[in-house]
C-alpha cells in the first residue's frame, strides 16, 4: 500500500500527529521525575511540589490548546503522603482550574486511579499508554481519551504524567483523513474500540470482536498506543 493511498495516507496523518505529542508527554514525565532526584523514598510531596506540577501542566495546556486537561499521578507506593496524590488541571470557560478527586478508599466517589489503564498500562511496561474513548463520569462527562507516560525514578516507576483529549476534538483533527477514505473507516484503539469513524457505520466507544473479512486493519506507526485503522480492503 503505497501513501497515495487514502488509508495510508490517513494512518500517517494520525501517527505523525500522535508521535509529535508523545513527545512532549515524555518530556513532561521526565521534567515532573526531576523535582525528586536524589530525594529518600518513599518520596514526600509538599506544596513546593505541588506548586512545580501546577506550573508544568498549565504550560503543557498552554501548548497543547487541543487538550482539556493535564497532569502528574502517583504511585500510592512510591510517595509518603496517605491516600495518593492525583495533580490534575482542567481548561473551562472560565480558565484553568483543578479538578478534585476522592482518594479515599471506601469513599462513595472512590477514583481507584492505580487500577486505571491510563496508569497501570505505563507501569506496567514502562511506556507510553493511552485509554479511551470512555466516558470520564469524574470531570467532563463525556467522551475522552487520556494519554501518559510513566514517571521513573533511578528506574523506578513512581507514576504517570499526561494529559485527556476530547473525542470531538480528535474527530476535529481526523475527519478531514478519514472521510478522504472510499468507505466506512475508523480509528481503532489497542482494544478494538472506535476511537473516531467516518461514517455512522462504526460509532464512538463501538468495540470490534471480529473484523469483517471486507475490512482490514493498518496499523498506526505510534509506537506502544495500539492504534489501528478500520477500512475496505
Amino acid at each position: 500500500m503505497t501513501t497515495d493511498n487514502p488509508a495510508a495516507k490517513a494512518a500517517a496523518e494520525v501517527a505523525a500527529w500522535m508521535n509529535s505529542v508523545s513527545k512532549d508527554v515524555y518530556k513532561f514525565a521526565e521534567s515532573a521525575g526531576a523535582l525528586w532526584t536524589n530525594r529518600s523514598s518513599p518520596l514526600k510531596v509538599t506544596p513546593k511540589d505541588i506548586a512545580a506540577l501546577e506550573t508544568m501542566s498549565k504550560d503543557f495546556l498552554g501548548k497543547h490548546t487541543t487538550a482539556i486537561g493535564a497532569g502528574v499521578i502517583f504511585s500510592v507506593e512510591a510517595i509518603e503522603n496517605p491516600g495518593g496524590i492525583l495533580e490534575w488541571w482542567t481548561s473551562r470557560a472560565q480558565g484553568i482550574e483543578k479538578l478534585e478527586f476522592d482518594l479515599t478508599p471506601g469513599g462513595e466517589r472512590f477514583y481507584d486511579y492505580q487500577n486505571m489503564p491510563f496508569f497501570a498500562s505505563a507501569r506496567n511496561t514502562g511506556k507510553q499508554s493511552m485509554w479511551g474513548p470512555y466516558l470520564d463520569y469524574l470531570g467532563l462527562d463525556e467522551y475522552i481519551l487520556t494519554h501518559t507516560a510513566p514517571i521513573q525514578l533511578a528506574g523506578t516507576f513512581i507514576g504517570v504524567a499526561g494529559y485527556d483529549i476530547r473525542i470531538r476534538k480528535l474527530e476535529e483533527l481526523f475527519m478531514p483523513a478519514l472521510r478522504a477514505i472510499p468507505g466506512d473507516a475508523a480509528l481503532l484503539n489497542e482494544n478494538r474500540s472506535v476511537v473516531v469513524g467516518n461514517s455512522g457505520a462504526y460509532l464512538v466507544g463501538e468495540r470490534l470482536r471480529t473484523i469483517p473479512d471486507d475490512k482490514q486493519l493498518i496499523p498506526v506507526d505510534a509506537p506502544h498506543l495500539g492504534l489501528s485503522l478500520l477500512t475496505s480492503q
